[in-house]
């Protein structure tokens, strides 16, 4: 296939700056010379392209759109168009960038002691230390309430006990942003690599984002030091305002994925000949698909480009980010399925990138809140009524 250049049907890069643009071409550069040309591999064999890491900290990548510390101090939009280049080439990219950033970064520099961010925030920017984020437990997915990893204060330690799982970078993490319950509320606790106590192991099995490590953590009578708590951090409103800056990543880095889907459907129809040796892509129902597909991501570019400049302006709301990620997820969804079928039986092949793509897609579809927590979220905005118990 020839390079990618692009998907824009309604000249969307006018609404981008000559800054932004310059952001996603380097963004775009990267996953076309040191992703795409791995990741087949990667997937196949169920492993992390961990040699990148660090080059993606050079670049900024890695808490892109925070200040301090090292940190590029991007904007939001373009923070959001790294992430859509780095799903474009493959969602567990994508995924790593997001929870080094908006998972262990973002509530450090948010909710940490200055200690903390002096000691953290540079090493995860460079890629030096890796990091993961420790909510999500085997019985308590989408109801973070009903945490049952606990937190007791034994003199001058926190004594911490429990279990979380499906933790992106999990096994491979420095330092873990745990979530538990204390007796004055949910506290965060950062957990080094090694705490006597705190284990790992990674979740085998899975036939969608295999190019990510995943796993499960257990805390069995962690004791940790009173400065390993995050200070500024009380209740769920922490947890889940890092969730929301992951959120508003994911409603960007999948316009990515539908965009490779697309082009790649969108050549391939040119170039394959069926019927009186003419291209696929003069037939009506073809030509029905593709069109249905850049209606669909043109719609969901200009719904991340406006929640992109509110988050700018500080106007940006997490119902807002409840549509974007919900909208998105599933317009890249429906255009993964739409290419799919146009490739007919090449489709399921890796050769081609569209079935790594839908089964990564299912995943982003529920982590991070589920499409029909998304759905009551928005629910509640627009009737004042909240529909979750």
């Amino acid at each position: 296939m020839p390079a990618f250049k692009g998907v824009d049907y309604l000249l969307i890069d006018s609404l981008f700056s000559e800054q932004e643009l310059l952001v996603r071409q380097t963004a775009r550069q990267f996953s076309e010379d040191k992703i795409i040309p791995v990741i087949r591999d990667c997937w196949r064999d169920g492993k992390f392209p961990s040699q990148l890491i660090r080059e993606m900290g050079d670049l900024g990548f890695l808490g892109a759109n925070l200040e301090g510390y090292g940190c590029a101090g991007m904007s939001n939009v373009e923070y959001g168009l790294i992430m859509q280049e780095l799903e474009r080439a493959d969602s567990g990219l994508r995924s790593f960038v997001s929870v080094q950033g908006a998972l262990v970064m973002y509530p450090i520099l948010t909710y940490g002691s200055e200690e903390q961010k002096q000691r953290w925030l540079p090493k995860l920017q460079s890629g030096e230390a890796i990091g993961c984020f420790g909510l999500t437990e085997p019985n308590f997915g989408s109801n973070p309430a009903g945490m049952q990893t606990r937190a007791r204060l034994d003199g001058s330690e926190w004594v911490l006990s429990g279990e979380k799982t499906w933790i992106t970078n999990g096994s491979v993490a420095d330092i873990s942003i745990v979530w538990a319950r204390a007796e004055e509320g949910i506290r965060g606790f950062l957990i080094e690599r090694g705490t006597p106590g705190f284990t790992t192991s990674d979740i085998h099995g899975k036939v969608s984002m295999r190019a990510s490590v995943t796993s499960s953590l257990s805390l069995s009578d962690v004791r940790l030091p009173a400065s390993s708590m995050l200070p500024g951090a009380k209740g769920l409103k922490g947890p889940l305002s890092c969730l929301t800056q992951a959120r508003f990543g994911i409603g960007w880095g999948v316009v990515g994925a539908a965009m490779d889907c697309y082009e790649t459907a969108r050549q391939y129809t040119i170039l394959r000949k069926q019927f009186d040796d003419k291209p696929i892509a003069s037939h009506q129902l073809v030509q029905e698909k593709l069109a249905q597909m850049i209606t669909e991501i043109t719609k969901a570019q200009l719904l991340a480009i406006h929640t992109g400049r509110l988050k700018d302006q500080g106007k940006l709301d997490p119902a807002h980010v409840s549509m974007l990620k919900r909208n998105n997820v599933a317009m890249a969804l429906e255009c993964a399925r739409l290419s799919r079928d146009l490739l007919g039986a090449n489709g399921i092949m890796d050769e081609y990138p569209i079935m790594r793509h839908l089964c990564n897609l299912e995943t982003v579809k529920t982590y991070e809140g589920t499409d029909h927590v998304h759905a009551l979220v928005i629910g509640e905005r627009v009737t004042g009524v909240a529909a979750y118990k």
